[in-house]
């Protein structure tokens, strides 16, 4: 369940940068809400004009110095990259810029079956080619044992990365990272490629204008793709990269816009991101990374159309995959409700494609509120992908199930890992077990919009002047903002029932607001009634006309109540896990018979979504708490069935008289209420 916190911004605030930066009310109320209180810290924050000097960070000239080098001595030069978008366009740009300078130079990113980074069976193989200098990008950081081998082998490294790095440095004649704990560079959260343009830059001098002018957009994709800070340099290199892709003459990407549907479109970082990354990212997933690099790598139009035709291919594969085991997933909820009820989510599946566990992993903790970890078993080998929020860490959690596991890696807010053989029940059994003792107040999953906005604020000046604070991204992402009590006037289907459009009356004003990922079928709300949403706006052209459109991030029935809502529904799953619960606590949601048939009366035939039945039963002045244990006691009993996909109760067939009192969790709440044995 995701808790809300609505922020009022001062209005003060909101009318001094209306004044003085000359924004609209929407735009100042989102900056003041994210605490910009003067025009100045605007500025500091959304004009950066130029990117800091390529020298500033550690060892770079020394980068430059032994790459230069290798070309000027005619060595065989290989460019190491990464099987995901960011260490494709990493590879591409700097091969490309190393062809052109005269350079013996080869590519090679390995296949996500060899694992991420530098391995030792590559290093051996690239040995016995030739290659005399490896240069690693968006990897190589953690290489310390591959980066041996390299110098024994009798070539030569030189590592850019931009993750964090370990105890330890590998042997290299230089590494390049930001986060490098003696590196003075004022800006740290460069992607990969956005280190070699930087890389690149130092190569010709320092200047940036050929690194800019020819690298500027893949840079740009990559630093969207990778999901680091849009915040300062990031913010230069995709404003300039941007320009670059609308106006391309790149066979690349006018083949990539074309699938994508972006021709003749405005382009802005949500057509990257849900666009054309989704399709580089799907060849290191469902096919292999060289196809994304080729592509980027061809000249001819006709060529670099049926390479992206082929990324398109395997993104549609993707999304399919994803949808399947999502499906397989609700089920298995459904069959076993407490696999969402436990402190921290753990599914394992067979044959789920390692590819898409990651994002399934994401649209999980993102659909129930709680940090997941879902392992898929293939080959006897059982692989697994976490992703977290709050103050509960990934890493540490796997830190503390290192006993179960092969190996795992990772940071706060994602990992992956390897189970050990047989014991996926012990590391589910650690992992709660590290959630009680670390977590006994779990993180709630929280949503926080921008800013209230009002019917009459909706208008469409308002809602364009939003576009000076683009690109949106990590750290700068798009706004959010509630609308209180709309009214949904009619649910329309799309794309076969995969989405839902609703079309809303909020005030005097009319929008379209479109829901991905979820059918009508699955809805918690329905036409003719009302709802508060919190949703993102735009302005979309038709026909010559603009009109305002709304994307639902989420929506609920009962939002005034949601922090009460929130807390018992974790006093139910702490009662349903057998944790210890104060008897004031179990009495207060502890149902007597007439509270809980009142419920079973009010289903209908056709079934409910739980929020409209929840909302039905207000008038009866029943709590959140009574009303979750009304309804597991029903479902042990076989009078209802529920489906976790949609949030939806319907009746099951009775056939002879139950006993309500006879559930299981009633008998168990009585006792602990009434402090019996």
């Amino acid at each position: 369940m995701k808790k809300w916190e609505l922020s009022f911004p001062d209005k003060k605030i909101i009318s001094n940068l209306m004044l003085k930066c000359g924004v609209s009310s929407l735009t100042a109320a989102v900056l003041a809400s994210r605490g910009y209180s003067s025009p100045e810290a605007v500025m500091n924050a959304y004009e950066i004009s130029e990117l800091s000097d390529p020298f500033l960070i550690k060892d770079m000239q020394a980068a430059a110095d032994a790459i230069n080098e290798a070309v000027e001595n005619g060595d065989k030069i290989c460019v190491y990259g990464d099987y995901d978008c960011d260490g494709i366009m990493a590879a591409v740009m700097l091969y490309s810029y190393l062809l052109e300078i005269g350079a013996d130079a080869v590519y090679y990113i390995p296949e996500r079956a060899e694992g991420y980074g530098l391995n030792k069976d590559a290093v051996k193989s690239l040995c016995e080619s030739g290659v005399q200098l490896i240069v690693t990008v968006d990897n190589g950081i953690a290489a310390v044992e591959e980066s041996e081998l390299i110098y024994q082998c009798g070539m030569k490294l030189v590592v850019t990365d931009h993750h964090q790095p370990g105890e330890a440095l590998p042997h290299a004649e230089a590494v390049v990272d930001p986060h490098r704990n003696d590196c003075c560079s004022p800006f740290k959260y460069l992607c990969g490629a956005g280190v070699v343009l930087k890389l690149i830059a130092a190569l010709d001098g320092g200047d940036y204008t050929m690194a800019l002018e020819q690298f500027g957009d893949l840079a740009a994709i990559a630093t969207i793709a990778d999901i680091v800070s849009l915040t300062g340099e990031n913010r230069f290199i995709v404003s300039y990269g941007m320009n670059l892709i609308e106006n391309t003459d790149r066979p690349s990407l006018e083949a990539l816009k074309e699938v994508c549907g972006l021709n003749d479109k405005e382009l802005d970082s949500d057509s990257i991101g849900f666009g054309i990354a989704p399709r580089i990212n799907a060849a290191g997933r469902f096919g292999s990374p060289r196809t994304a690099a080729e592509l980027f790598l061809c000249e001819e139009p006709d060529k670099a159309a049926d390479l992206a035709e082929e990324l398109n291919r395997l993104n549609t594969e993707r999304k399919n995959t994803e949808t399947e085991i999502i499906k397989e997933i609700h089920s298995m909820i459904d069959e076993n409700p407490m696999l969402i009820r436990e402190r921290v989510i753990f599914l394992y599946g067979k044959n789920w494609h390692h590819g898409v566990i990651g994002i399934v992993a994401s649209k999980i903790t993102e659909q129930f509120g709680k940090p997941c970890f879902i392992a898929s078993e293939s080959s006897g080998e059982i692989r697994g992908s976490a992703r977290s929020f709050g103050d509960f860490s990934v890493f540490e959690a796997l830190k503390y199930c290192s006993d179960s596991l092969e190996k795992f890696g990772g940071h706060p807010g994602a990992g992956g890992f390897t189970i050990k053989s047989g014991m996926a029940d012990e590391f589910n059994r650690l992992i709660q077990e590290f959630a009680l003792k670390y977590h006994r107040n779990m993180p709630d999953f929280i949503i926080r919009p921008d800013a209230a906005v009002s019917p009459m604020e909706l208008q469409l000046h308002n809602i364009n002047g939003l576009k000076l604070l683009e690109p949106f991204g990590c750290q700068n992402e798009k706004p959010l903002f509630y609308l209180k009590n709309a009214l949904v006037t009619d649910v329309v289907p799309i794309k076969d029932g995969l989405h839902s459009k609703l079309r809303l009356k909020y005030g005097t004003v009319y929008m379209n607001a479109f829901l991905f990922r979820v059918s009508p079928d699955e809805l918690k709300i329905a036409k003719n009634e009302t709802c508060d949403f919190i949703v993102t706006l735009d302005v979309y052209s038709f026909k010559g006309n603009e009109y305002i459109s709304a994307v639902i991030k989420d929506y609920n029935k009962n939002s005034e109540e949601i922090n009460a809502v929130c807390a018992d529904s974790k006093l139910f799953e702490a009662i349903l896990r057998g944790e210890d619960i104060p008897t004031a606590d179990c009495r207060r949601i502890l149902p007597v018979r007439d509270e809980t048939a009142a419920i079973y009366k009010r289903i209908p035939d056709e079934g409910i979504s739980s929020d409209a039945l929840f909302s039905k039963m207000k008038q009866d002045i029943i709590n959140y708490g009574k009303y979750l244990v009304s309804l597991e006691a029903m479902r042990q009993l076989g009078l209802i069935a529920y489906s976790s996909s949609n949030d939806r109760i319907t009746r099951c067939p009775v056939r002879s008289k139950v006993d309500l009192l006879s559930a299981p969790i009633l008998t168990e709440l009585n006792r602990k209420a009434t402090g019996t044995r």
